[in-house]
């Protein structure tokens, strides 16, 4: 049996967040916990339930507390949580500022149902998905707007074949089978990978290798 992704949806249009619902609603593997209408409610339901999404999808502009701010204080305060970016604007700086304050995918909303449905998977599953158009945004803009610092880390053979599958963004399971390694031997060179790097996340180990030029993409 499949695992239930969590989802949480947010955005000030009704019609389009009760669009999205109807598409999400009808995949077996996943359902919508809550919906919110700004950044304060999102945060509010956060902070005032036991339970908690595993992705959020959130608009970018929004009154009271729009999606940027709202992924930057979730990113610090409920950082397991994914946040998907779904937004009109497909400008660079915009997709670059949700990256740098903790979003792990950006999707414009024109985006087709089946995009959006291998979006929430591949982030569920993998931790961070970014499409062609959101990588070469990363690539052009990485040492202008993403505050990620430039490390002098030494990785293993087997940490850098680790990492080139990561950011190829190959699931565990899927890294394990072509090493021929069992999934937790992977996630521990993972979890190495991520306190080298002093990556937060997977996102983040990619924004790493991109900017070292450790890996090719």
């Amino acid at each position: 049996m499949a695992e239930t992704i969590k989802v949480l949806l947010v955005d000030d249009e009704i019609l389009f967040r009760k669009g999205v619902r109807f598409i999400l609603e009808r995949e077996e593997d996943i359902s919508i916990l809550h919906e919110a209408a700004d950044g304060v409610e999102l945060i509010s339901f956060l902070e005032n339930n036991d339970t908690h999404p595993d992705v959020i999808i959130t608009d970018l502009k929004m009154p009271h507390l729009n999606g940027v701010e709202a992924t930057k204080y979730i990113h610090n305060n409920f950082p397991k949580i994914k946040i998907v970016a779904l937004s009109s604007y497909d400008s660079k700086s915009f997709v670059a500022n949700m990256i740098d304050v903790g979003a792990v995918s950006y999707l414009i909303k024109n985006a087709t149902p089946q995009e959006l449905l291998k979006t929430i998977r591949e982030v569920y599953y993998v931790g961070f998905y970014y499409n062609d158009y959101v990588m070469e945004i990363i690539k052009e803009t990485i040492t202008h707007n993403l505050n990620i610092k430039s490390l002098e880390v030494s990785l293993t053979t087997r940490e850098n074949e680790i990492l080139q599958l990561i950011c190829e963004q190959k699931t565990t399971a899927e890294i394990a089978d072509q090493l021929c390694l069992s999934p937790r031997t992977v996630e521990g060179h993972r979890n190495n990978l991520l306190l080298k790097t002093a990556s937060k996340n997977i996102a983040g180990l990619v924004v790493y290798a991109i900017q070292n030029k450790v890996v090719l993409i």
